[in-house]
């Protein structure tokens, strides 16, 4: 099959497309006609040799979104069979070749049915961002049906998946952007309240919207200094959930306010092969919330 592969860390140039065998099916996998994948920044970090913890071994095909048809279904594999249209992160990183090549080997634990209303392009764009946005707000803050919600970067491929989740569950949602047009894009996707941060201090927008007290739910998915004012932001026993956390914080107002903190690395599910059914599951839920129809 042709394939993209690398052969050492660098920039784009670093893929040749080669001919390589197709993976051999083995038992609990099942092998997919790779019909579309998408690029998550942790692709392109891994490429680049920024996240070599989670990298397979030289030579590698990369990518963790897949779209596709199974093609052969391994033994003990009962839930899918050939001809299935199926979708998931589920490949790319240290264990498991991705979906840059025409076929891609997955373990039947990390791919789910795709959506029937959605096309092969639109589901490969889904499930790294989807599973880490569910694992957030409800497996981490547990938010339900009337919390409010803060979740910064309202046009990022987490942050966007996040505000339409928050809303299928019946929470009020509060968002940040940086421009008008990103604006735009919070509202479009159901945001209640859009604060353009560049425009508002955190103080500023606690004050206006919160009288002050901070919010009970945040999910930060930028990281860095945004992480400190996710924490200036929360309210006293508030719970933040983020997804990058790899810089050193002044941990002060956690305590001072008796925060909750969680990190979310979405990967940790597919490199540890006996938690890739907890990803699986909330494929599957997410699945269900898109076949439903639901629209913001």
């Amino acid at each position: 099959m042709k394939a993209q592969v690398i052969r050492s860390f660098g920039g784009p140039s670093v893929f040749q497309m080669e001919d390589i065998p197709i993976p051999e099916v083995k038992p609990g996998h099942v092998l997919i006609h790779v019909k579309a994948t998408s690029v998550n920044p942790i692709d392109t970090k891994v490429r680049s040799g920024l996240f070599r913890d989670v990298a397979a071994d030289f030579p590698v095909v990369l990518h963790g979104d897949v779209a596709g048809i199974v093609e052969e279904v391994g033994e003990g594999v009962t839930e899918f069979k050939r001809g299935d249209e199926v979708y998931g992160c589920a490949g790319g990183f240290k264990g498991a070749g991705g979906a840059l090549g025409e076929y891609m080997l997955a373990d039947a634990r990390l791919i789910a049915h795709k959506p029937k209303n959605l096309s092969m392009a639109e589901a490969a764009a889904i499930p790294l961002v989807a599973i880490t946005a569910y694992e957030a707000l409800f497996d981490r803050a547990k938010i339900k049906a009337g919390d409010e919600v803060l979740i910064h970067a309202a046009a990022g491929g987490v942050g966007h998946a996040a505000i339409q989740l928050a809303k299928w569950a019946g929470a009020k949602v509060y968002t940040t952007v940086s421009t008008p047009e990103k604006q735009q894009i919070a509202r479009e996707l159901g945001a209640d309240v859009v604060i353009n941060y560049k425009e508002k201090s955190v103080s500023e927008y606690i004050e206006q919207y919160t009288n002050g007290k901070g919010f009970k739910y945040i999910f930060d998915t930028v990281g860095k200094e945004n992480l400190d004012r996710s924490f200036q932001a929360a309210a006293l026993h508030g719970t933040v959930v983020g997804v990058a956390a790899r810089s050193t914080h002044d941990l002060t107002p956690l305590h001072s306010k008796g925060l909750t903190f969680h990190v979310v690395f979405m990967l940790l599910h597919m490199i540890n092969e006996n938690e890739r059914q907890q990803n699986k599951d909330r494929l599957n839920r997410i699945s269900s919330i898109i076949n439903e129809g639901y629209r913001s």
